[in-house]
């Protein structure tokens, strides 16, 4: 059998002990666990919680191993095997029943006097001003303006992170077999004086979302990426899209979206 595996688990007593568990048992199955990541390697399994997965995601670049999750954090959506399932998952991976479901992360450019950066995140990345004051923003799509948004922000959501900060924001779920992306706003203005969506926007996979400051005061902004911030000073111009890159998840026959959605949320 001779499959590369490698495991990548946070540094939990519970994910500690879980990665012994697993080791061994893999050993016995007639598996190989490898200590370092390569591009031979076969199925990543991530021991942890949905930041962890995050983690692993941003640390090897979006990697096109498959990857399967053993849930020991909180709320684990992407993880999806139970400690206890351990033995279940190492059955049906040897038998090849399971399938892979890929999901696309989002781009960002940002422009600045000195240059242009990139970003690229699996869940969302949110744009913010760096002080508490409002930010305001001109925001296009395919090059078309739509408003000039007033308020403490925006987060731009993949499918994947719709249950993420998104939600909290009160933004709709989105099943993951959906290719597009979220807009949605944070603490926006709407009154008398400022005119801004008040609601999420869906974008088509294909369409490209673009923010510019609407003065020097509104031009030092962060962004958050995955949890990770990066600040900038000077943003001419921001350019939001669906990532080309994916990461594989592994799914056994049991996995369904809505199930999972139900049994996290309700």
């Amino acid at each position: 059998m001779d499959k590369k595996i490698y495991i990548y688990a946070n540094d939990t007593e519970m994910s500690k002990t879980i990665e012994k568990t697993v080791r061994n048992k893999l050993v016995k199955s007639g598996l190989r666990v490898y200590e370092k990541y390569d591009e031979n390697t076969e199925l990543i399994i991530c021991i942890g919680g949905d930041g962890t997965l995050l983690r692993l995601v941003q640390e090897f670049d979006f990697p096109k191993t498959p990857i399967v999750g053993i849930n020991t954090g909180h709320l684990g959506f992407f993880q999806e095997v139970l400690p206890e399932k351990i033995d279940d998952f190492i059955f049906f991976y040897n038998q090849d029943r399971y399938t892979i479901q890929s999901l696309n992360g989002v781009t960002v450019s940002v422009k600045t006097d000195s240059g242009i950066s990139k970003h690229i995140a699996l869940n969302d990345i949110t744009v913010r001003g760096l002080l508490t004051h409002p930010v305001h923003l001109n925001i296009s799509i395919n090059n078309s303006f739509i408003e000039r948004f007033s308020g403490d922000g925006i987060c731009v959501a993949t499918p994947a992170g719709s249950t993420a900060y998104n939600y909290a924001l009160g933004g709709s779920i989105v099943d993951p077999r959906l290719n597009l992306l979220q807009v949605t706003p944070i603490a926006p203005m709407h009154n008398t004086a400022y005119r801004s969506f008040t609601s999420s926007i869906l974008l088509p996979a294909n369409d490209k979302l673009t923010v510019i400051p609407c003065s020097n005061y509104d031009k030092n902004l962060s962004i958050v990426y995955d949890g990770l911030m990066t600040e900038y000073e000077n943003v001419i111009e921001l350019t939001i899209q669906l990532s080309r890159k994916k990461i594989n998840l592994i799914r056994f026959d049991d996995y369904q979206f809505w199930e999972k959605v139900k049994s996290k949320f309700l």
